[in-house]
């Protein structure tokens, strides 16, 4: 693994989008919307990024409780000539817009997730799916750790937490997280998890760990933003 290119991506909007509440019907599932259960229904917007062929696809399928819904296209020998495919040179399909799955975390939670396409063409779709995400996950794989520098990149410069998620694929090398956030170049504090795209528990946790640690950079920096207004009264 080698260290992290910081010039990889472009430059990123200051400030980062604020964290959107895709739904609130209410718990009860009646979908009145006025309010009246005990616990308001919250519904999070999720990015699931990465390299091409680092199983994200996979990850949205294995955990989600719908059908997925998914773009993905044949690859073809046009496509061949501009995708890198060492590495995964069994895969067939590409994902050409989006994956889209949900997953309830809990009573009153669920999780939409948005899967981006992995290759480089693709790019201008990531800032219409990254609007008003409340964080993502980069999935990493240690063989072509290089791949997942430019969603790092692309979620740093816009101030989106995120959390990395090494899918440990069966012939790849094992690493330390903290091997993985050296070689990555990770701002302290970012989390790296291992996990099995294909396992929906493992693809649970990751998610989970995800929203705790958006969480509490979202209210790190609301609490930061009224501070100075204190101050000055």
């Amino acid at each position: 693994m080698g260290p992290k290119d910081k010039g990889s991506a472009g430059s990123g909007k200051p400030g980062g989008p604020a964290p959107a509440q895709v739904g609130d019907a209410d718990a009860d599932g009646d979908g009145s919307g006025d309010g009246s259960g005990e616990l308001a229904a919250l519904a999070l917007k999720i990015l699931v990024a990465g390299g091409f062929g680092v199983g994200k696809t996979t990850l949205v399928g294995s955990v989600s409780e719908i059908r997925p819904l998914r773009t993905e296209e044949l690859l073809s020998e046009a496509g061949e000539l501009v995708d890198d495919t060492g590495g995964v040179d069994q895969k067939t399909t590409t994902t050409v817009a989006m994956d889209f799955g949900r997953i309830t975390i809990r009573s009153g939670l669920s999780l939409y997730l948005f899967g981006t396409p992995g290759q480089d063409r693709f790019w201008f779709l990531w800032d219409e799916l990254s609007l008003g995400a409340l964080g993502a996950v980069v999935l990493a794989d240690t063989r072509r750790l290089e791949d997942c520098f430019p969603a790092v990149d692309y979620f740093e410069h816009r101030r989106i937490p995120f959390v990395v998620a090494v899918n440990c694929f069966a012939n790849a090398r094992r690493y330390a997280s903290n091997e993985v956030a050296r070689a990555l170049d990770l701002d302290q504090g970012t989390p790296v998890v291992l996990c099995d795209a294909r396992d929906k528990d493992s693809g649970k946790e990751v998610l989970i760990r995800l929203v705790e640690y958006a969480g509490r950079v979202h209210t790190a920096r609301l609490l930061d933003s009224v501070e100075p207004q204190a101050d000055s009264v």
